[in-house]
């Protein structure tokens, strides 16, 4: 049954979405058991989480050319669990700086499976001739949901986090075979094959003014993702002395809201602007940093991260588009630069947010994003006024 629901090209790439944010997402809920097994505050600990960002964008900036040599399916099916087993062997890490040596080659697995399953989405739409791309990040989503329960509960039978990363070694390579084992990857669009031959994309593509007036729209959005991603569990346990499911619940719902909004985005973008989208996710953004800074309850601070996986859900998605409907540059290239600037916030940020959380209290993790949601909000025209999101031109997340 599975195997023929899988005959679809769109579920293929859901598929590869859940599988990698499931492999993923495991290690975040465990957090709290590798920063008590280290013996170190949430400062050290953001510094050694930075090895998997600085490995990422070295992957974004120079692995694409060398994907399309290997072969997309070929990629994916050493890639996936080579994530599983590099975050296995991170956790055993007995100090900071062995976590950010080991998180780095996580990060390059990282960067290469984000540009294979968001090329492969946007060639499927190509390919099928309708938007799956919120969509696909919905199952992304969806991943991260499954990760935060499943964590939760070994966490709290006592697995330890190295013992239970371990073992999703085999089961994230068991998933990717039976998944990719005869995947055909999308065929490139005509537009890249025609640039691919003109000419090559530069590997830092120069932000003009008003791409950095998409980043201001964004700036908000890509770092309460990845505090939520990152210190959530934590927060929980430091604010409430919540037990390991209850924090590994904290990211089961802000990845389950987020897949929601993101599963039914399109929708809303067709049927009202981008601007007004953005600032309803915007508001709702800033609600739910304003209940997690403040709560006195646990069941209130669920409640702020469900807010802030609806507010953060389809910003970025978004300013995309708007970056790839402008015609002072090629498209790809004005998509490139708002990207490479925004997965700069998304992955180094949140791990810095350490030093704040150490010094001034884990709520201030959040709190901070408050004047960054002022001035997303402020930027957010730039996203226009224009009609059904459908008849834009299409755009790379």
């Amino acid at each position: 049954m599975l195997r023929g629901w899988l005959q679809e090209p769109e579920r293929r790439v859901y598929a590869a979405f859940a599988i990698y944010s499931f492999a993923l997402g495991s290690i975040f809920p465990r957090l709290p058991d590798i920063q008590s097994g280290m013996g170190v505050g949430e400062g050290a600990l953001g510094l050694g989480l930075i090895g998997t960002p600085l490995g990422t964008l070295l992957s974004l900036t120079f692995a694409p050319p060398y994907l399309e040599r290997i072969g997309y399916r070929r990629a994916l099916i050493v890639l996936m669990p080579l994530i599983a087993l590099c975050l296995a062997v991170a956790s055993w890490a007995p100090d900071p700086l062995m976590l950010f040596i080991l998180l780095l080659p996580a990060g390059i697995t990282i960067g290469c499976i984000e540009v294979i399953v968001n090329v492969e989405a946007d060639r499927t739409e190509a390919l099928i001739g309708r938007r799956i791309m919120n969509r696909s990040h919905s199952f992304w989503s969806f991943g991260f949901f499954g990760a935060g329960i499943a964590s939760g509960v070994i966490a709290q039978v006592g697995v330890s986090p190295q013992l239970h990363l371990g073992l999703m070694v085999p089961l994230v390579a068991a998933a990717t075979t039976f998944v990719f084992a005869d995947y055909q990857p999308a065929p490139m669009r005509a537009s890249e094959r025609t640039a691919a031959a003109d000419v090559a994309a530069p590997t830092f593509a120069r932000p003009t003014a008003a791409i950095l007036v998409l980043v201001a729209v964004t700036l908000s959005a890509m770092l309460m993702e990845g505090a939520s991603l990152d210190w959530s569990a934590i927060y929980m346990r430091n604010v409430f002395d919540a037990s390991p499911l209850l924090s590994g619940l904290s990211l089961a719902i802000f990845a389950a809201s987020q897949a929601l909004m993101r599963f039914y985005a399109d929708g809303f973008v067709d049927r009202y602007s981008p601007s007004d989208v953005a600032r309803t996710l915007i508001a709702i953004m800033a609600a739910g940093v304003l209940v997690v800074f403040f709560s006195p309850f646990p069941a209130l601070s669920l409640a702020g991260f469900a807010m802030l996986g609806v507010g953060t859900s389809a910003i970025f998605p978004l300013a995309m588009s708007a970056a790839a409907q402008r015609t002072d540059r090629p498209a790809a290239i004005n998509v490139a630069s708002l990207a490479q600037i925004s997965f700069v916030i998304f992955l180094l940020g949140p791990p810095l947010l350490g030093f704040i959380a150490e010094h001034w209290g884990i709520r201030w993790s959040f709190g901070i994003g408050l004047p960054l949601i002022v001035l997303s909000l402020a930027a957010s025209r730039a996203l226009g006024y224009a009609g059904p999101r459908r008849q834009s031109p299409q755009a790379v997340n």
